[in-house]
């Protein structure tokens, strides 16, 4: 068998549906759109969610819980990656931005104690979990919450 010899299995490929190409074709004059109404015209149909009038889904439904507006959202750093400073060095939100951890300005920071440190670093963040103050400090470093 060769490559040119291939073809795909009987009756895996189908042509694609003309619309509007004459009486005989079976999908002329109004292809396929029936006669009148909103699906018939350009640019018509329905929009997401609408149900023809009956009450929509997501209105028959209850409201459930509440979302606290003044939430503080933290920018989320664990202490394996405060490996890539140098020893000695002063590590808060700047200097995370500066090294592509967070973004600049996005909000807080928090560091989280996943994986190891090797290095001496003095930390100064808005949050500073327990499991990542004792990583830190038993490393020679330092932990300041700002």
């Amino acid at each position: 068998m060769r490559l040119h010899e291939l073809s795909p299995a009987e009756g895996s490929k189908k042509a694609r549906k003309r619309l509007g190409r004459g009486v005989a074709s079976g999908t002329g004059k109004t292809a396929g759109r029936g006669s009148k109404g909103h699906g018939s015209r350009s640019g018509g149909g329905v929009r997401p969610g609408f149900e023809g009038g009956q009450m929509p889904i997501h209105r028959r439904l209850p409201k459930r819980g509440f979302t606290n507006i003044f939430k503080k959202i933290y920018e989320i750093v664990n202490v394996r990656d405060l490996n890539r400073f140098e020893n000695g060095a002063v590590v808060d939100a700047a200097a995370l931005a500066d090294k592509g951890l967070v973004k600049h300005g996005a909000g807080p920071v928090k560091l989280l104690g996943q994986g190891e440190v090797g290095i001496e670093v003095e930390v100064r963040l808005a949050a500073v979990s327990t499991g990542a103050k004792e990583k830190i400090i038993a490393a020679g470093g330092k932990v300041e919450v700002i």
